[in-house]
């Protein structure tokens, strides 16, 4: 399985063609809630003072996503950032600050992140979840910072976050937790892969 990684750690993370160009800074996250899958990025320019460019990333023309830079063949694969988001919509404005609610439609908590596969996948594999008390158990006054895999334990519905009765035994603590969850790793509860 490739990386994973929370999408907010995405932003202001470098384009770079195959050929070490810096062509720009992802902005935001563009993505399919449907298909669950990333679509692509909008983009801001590389200076300090830079502001949104008028172009954007498909996922298509991504080579890799990586732990320190979206890597592009060219500069070929840009595209019109009002074509890439026409009918898509950005991971802060679909998922971030959803309500995560019960079947039965008690709210448990709020989302704070959306997971992705790094590498050629960009899948949505995962929340990170601001969990209170009744959903899991935890130290803080405020509830814990949990991550939950995407599939059969959680579905997005509308703009809920919408969990099964059996979610809250599969939750992990943090980001390698989550991926043996997802990977099914002995050991560790069963996740369903995404």
């Amino acid at each position: 399985m490739n990386e994973l990684m929370a999408a907010r750690s995405l932003t202001t993370r470098p384009v770079v063609t195959l050929g070490g160009d810096a062509v720009a800074h992802v902005k935001d996250t563009v993505c399919d809630a449907g298909a669950s899958r990333i679509t692509g990025f909008t983009l801001t320019g590389r200076g300090l003072l830079s502001g949104p460019l008028k172009e954007g990333l498909a996922w298509s023309s991504v080579y890799a996503l990586g732990h320190d830079a979206v890597m592009i063949r060219d500069r070929r694969g840009l595209v019109s950032a009002a074509v890439l988001t026409e009918r898509r919509q950005s991971l802060r404005a679909e998922v971030i600050g959803a309500r995560v609610l019960t079947e039965a439609g008690d709210e448990v908590g709020t989302v704070l992140d959306v997971v992705v596969e790094g590498g050629t996948g960009g899948r949505v594999v995962g929340f990170r979840v601001a969990a209170s008390r009744r959903f899991v158990p935890g130290q803080s006054r405020h509830g814990r910072r949990v991550y939950v895999p995407r599939g059969v334990s959680a579905t997005l519905a509308g703009r809920d976050l919408v969990l099964a009765g059996e979610a809250a035994a599969h939750v992990a603590d943090d980001l390698p937790g989550l991926t043996a969850l997802v990977a099914g790793v002995p050991g560790h509860p069963k996740g369903s892969p995404p």
